[in-house]
């Protein structure tokens, strides 16, 4: 017979082992002063983790309001469980499972944004944090905002029905300023450079046509409420977090002896690093490891091309490899000795006066990237390339470029991306990983063009290094890479190279 668990809920967590950590306070005592954009598996390993954390320590007005702007899958998963879920805190050699509490209810967009504009308007909400991921800020090629995006154009023509987190957040902000509310701080949360500023200058434009379609003047018009008002703090986040597996599931299951429908799988390691810019106040975040500061850039930079950057590398690298999670890639002696010669070029575009610990940070990433518990899939890290790449790669390229210095790694990581992609439904599966521009890199790609043709159309396709001084001389160099890994993969790249 099979044995049927019962659910994790509040009323079951008294039923946990005593090894596994339960939320140290009251929920029902918590008052929700936080909605978050986005909230995915990301979001619930590490922002949601700080605030139960802080929960514990009795700041109980910070709880979380989940806000999924697509899909209903995690509300689904998690409303039925009272926003309770499984973190399973992996390394190679154990396990540490806690219960995250701090998510106080779950909303879905497009069923009802009347909702998630009525939690965005109350008083109580002070914060607004997102992950939605680098491709939903919609923004055009030359970084400003798409204006043309069917989303956007609908969210001007239909501001009491969004789609965007822009028009969610320009709306929300539109009635606190009517009713007298004081606005509450965005807090981007996403792998964008100057992430903070970039979503202050993308919903002020965006604000700015809003306006412009509603005839808004004066007092009326949001545009310079969010330009001179709003307070839009930068941040950079640090986790390692896989996609959970059914696998997972059933091992968290019968470790807890109840059923949860969406855990979460993690690593040790977590970082935070948050401009600390909150006018209508913020959780004691410092008190549990995050990092507040004046200014997060140099910080945000070592990430993004140390740990980003690798990434990519080792994703695209890996899959063309035959390796299918980053453990077994970072394993390859080739391609682990790239990665260290791909940070020596990242590391020589980094401050030296901002100090920064490179050293210290590099040794951290390979005994992350070697965390056989994690089976962080390649093809996962693969997705949206053609909106990572610009921060992750090739602003450190473009950079070496200008300081006459060598970077033939990180050139070899754009050729892996488009090498990787055209290998879809031939040496890879079908749709292995996805990219915002697939039908027009599946249609670029299929033409066999000679490799100087097919990057050139790259870049003018992504908007790689648009406008830039130096980008023919990046599309030849990538161009190189390509004739090799097209002519015998990996392994000609890498005796290119000398590995």
């Amino acid at each position: 017979m099979t044995m049927t668990r019962s659910h994790l809920s509040d009323a079951t967590l008294q039923q946990l082992p005593a090894g596994a950590k339960i939320p140290a306070y009251d929920r029902g005592r918590v008052a929700s002063g936080i909605v978050h954009l986005g909230v995915g598996a990301f979001h619930r390993a590490h922002q949601a983790a700080y605030v139960d954390d802080c929960l514990a320590a009795g700041e109980m007005e910070w709880g979380i309001i989940g806000v999924s702007l697509r899909s209903p899958d995690t509300r689904d998963a998690l409303a039925p469980q009272g926003g309770l879920y499984t973190l399973a805190v992996r390394s190679s050699g154990e396990e540490e499972l806690r219960v995250i509490g701090s998510i106080q209810s779950l909303l879905v967009a497009p069923e009802d944004p009347n909702a998630v504009l009525a939690a965005l308007t109350d008083p109580r909400t002070r914060i607004v944090t997102l992950t939605i991921t680098e491709k939903a800020y919609l923004r055009a090629a030359g970084g400003g905002l798409d204006a043309t995006h069917p989303d956007i154009v609908h969210d001007l023509a239909n501001p009491r029905l969004p789609k965007t987190a822009h028009g969610f957040l320009a709306e929300a902000l539109a009635r606190r300023l009517a009713a007298g509310t004081p606005p509450f701080t965005v807090l981007c949360c996403d792998n964008l450079p100057a992430n903070g500023a970039t979503l202050h200058r993308l919903l002020t434009e965006f604000a700015a046509l809003r306006d412009a379609e509603r005839g808004s003047t004066g007092d009326t018009a949001i545009a310079g409420h969010i330009a001179n008002q709003v307070a839009f703090p930068s941040s950079m986040v640090d986790r390692i977090v896989p996609a959970t597996t059914d696998a997972d599931r059933a091992r968290i299951a019968g470790e807890l002896g109840v059923e949860d429908a969406w855990p979460v799988m993690t690593e040790p390691f977590r970082q935070w690093v948050v401009e600390d810019n909150f006018p209508g106040g913020r959780p004691a975040w410092e008190r549990f490891g995050v990092t507040m500061v004046g200014d997060v850039g140099p910080f945000e930079d070592m990430k993004l091309r140390l740990l980003n950057g690798a990434h990519s590398a080792i994703a695209y690298l890996g899959l063309l490899s035959g390796h299918a999670t980053v453990d077994r890639s970072f394993a390859d002696p080739a391609i682990r000795q790239f990665v260290d010669a791909l940070w020596g070029e990242a590391i020589s575009t980094l401050p030296d006066d901002a100090g920064l610990d490179t050293s210290t940070y590099t040794a951290e990433l390979a005994e992350r990237f070697s965390n056989t518990a994690l089976a962080h899939r390649t093809a996962q890290i693969a997705n949206d390339g053609s909106q990572k790449l610009p921060q992750r790669i090739i602003a450190s390229a473009i950079e070496c470029l200008e300081a006459g210095t060598e970077m033939v790694h990180l050139t070899l990581v754009v050729a892996a991306w488009i090498a990787a992609c055209a290998a879809r439904g031939k040496t890879l599966p079908e749709g292995h990983f996805t990219d915002p521009l697939d039908a027009a890199l599946t249609a670029l790609l299929s033409q066999q063009l000679p490799a100087n043709e097919t990057v050139a159309a790259v870049f003018d396709l992504a908007g790689f290094a648009r406008d830039h001084a130096e980008r023919q001389t990046l599309i030849e160099l990538v161009a190189v890479h390509l004739v090799h890994l097209r002519r015998d993969g990996p392994v000609l790249a890498f005796a290119a190279l000398g590995i």
